[in-house]
């Protein structure tokens, strides 16, 4: 692992609350499509909102970020609150997967193309991802600025082509640019 990526990311959460972090827009709007139980992944997960989420809605979740210091403090607050999360301090590349593993994977705010073939092979017949992370197209500063970490215009769309799309959602600069979901893209796919 890159010792600066990781110190940079702990430096960020050792600052960070956990009860700050918020879960996906994608995830929080659409808690209806979830299953009533099976194996949920949190993808860079960073504090967990995401994973703290599924597990609420009756999953078995694991999150897996870069920072141990974010996933000490989200492995306390699981074990205190008797939440079904178990935390993995892992740089994730092709190999962490598991073929037809999950019922459920949420991305958010994180971009790697190289693991995007990996995540669809990890879902199980009918798993869902939902994936929500930033844009090339910004209406106002906020995300990286490095373009490797940003999405083309429906880039998430060509990325997870072989999903059955659910939901896609992108509004770049239409409308009232002070309202609504602006410089990130967010899709929920379906394997079949």
């Amino acid at each position: 692992m890159n010792k600066a990526f990781v110190d940079k990311w702990n430096n960020i959460y050792a600052e960070s609350e956990i009860a700050d972090a918020e879960p996906c827009d994608v995830l929080l709007d659409n808690l209806c499509l979830l299953p009533q139980a099976g194996k949920a992944l949190d993808l860079a997960s960073g504090l967990g909102a995401n994973a703290q989420l599924l597990a609420k809605q009756g999953l078995t979740v694991q999150a897996w970020d870069i920072s141990p210091v974010a996933l000490h403090k989200l492995q306390c607050l699981a074990n205190a609150e008797a939440m079904a999360i178990k935390t993995y301090t892992q740089e994730v590349t092709a190999d962490s997967f598991s073929e037809n593993f999950f019922d459920v994977v949420v991305v958010g705010r994180f971009l790697d193309r190289s693991i995007c073939n990996a995540i669809m092979e990890s879902l199980k017949p009918n798993g869902l991802l939902f994936y929500q992370t930033y844009t090339q197209h910004k209406v106002y500063e906020q995300g990286p600025k490095n373009p490797r970490f940003l999405l083309a215009e429906h880039e998430l769309l060509q990325l997870f082509s072989e999903l059955n799309i659910i939901y896609y959602r992108e509004n770049k600069g239409l409308g009232n640019i002070k309202q609504g979901l602006r410089n990130e893209a967010q899709l929920i796919g379906q394997k079949l």
